[in-house]
């Protein structure tokens, strides 16, 4: 890899650890090219992704960044894992290393935080943007439901009673 190269890769390491939410590292040696393409294809569908990188790129595109602290957890053969969404990538990489024991989850950031393994299980724990947007609509959506339902049962009790009357009449 010449020196452009290197910078390129610099660069876009930097542009990850700036945009995503969160940022899992893992070791994940033995790990054969099908297992790691299974959790290339999780990873996706979450909406993350998955990058492996020379140790020594990373660490100089973490210099100044607020998870700049996760370059100590880079050392042998590690993988990147991050999304936007602050708890996909450490979902998917939880649910992975507990299926896979070749994956070792070292820690990672979420934000200016710097996670350890106990952290990023934390996370893994919390429920999705998506998770989060649902609860609120289906709050925000149950008073008007019962509105709505008080309003029309009353109707619906007048129509049965008429209709009551009405054979009673016949």
């Amino acid at each position: 890899m010449d020196r452009a190269q290197k910078e390129k890769v610099v660069d876009e390491l930097g542009q990850i650890f700036e945009s995503s939410g969160v940022v899992v590292v893992a070791h994940y040696e033995g790990m054969t090219v099908a297992q790691m393409q299974d959790l290339r294809a999780q990873m996706r569908e979450a909406g993350g992704a998955v990058r492996v990188a020379k140790n020594k790129l990373a660490k100089i595109a973490l210099q100044g960044k607020p998870c700049e602290s996760i370059g100590n957890y880079l050392t042998g053969m590690t993988v990147l894992s991050y999304s936007e969404d602050p708890v996909a990538a450490a979902k998917v990489m939880d649910k992975y290393a507990k299926g896979n024991e070749k994956l070792v989850i070292l820690g990672g950031a979420m934000g200016d935080t710097a996670l350890d393994p106990a952290g990023v299980k934390a996370v893994a724990q919390m429920p999705s943007r998506e998770e989060l947007i649902a609860s609120i609509v289906s709050c925000i959506g149950a008073p008007a439901s019962n509105i709505a339902g008080a309003i029309g049962a009353p109707a619906s009790n007048i129509a049965g009673i008429l209709s009551t009357i009405e054979e009673k009449a016949a």
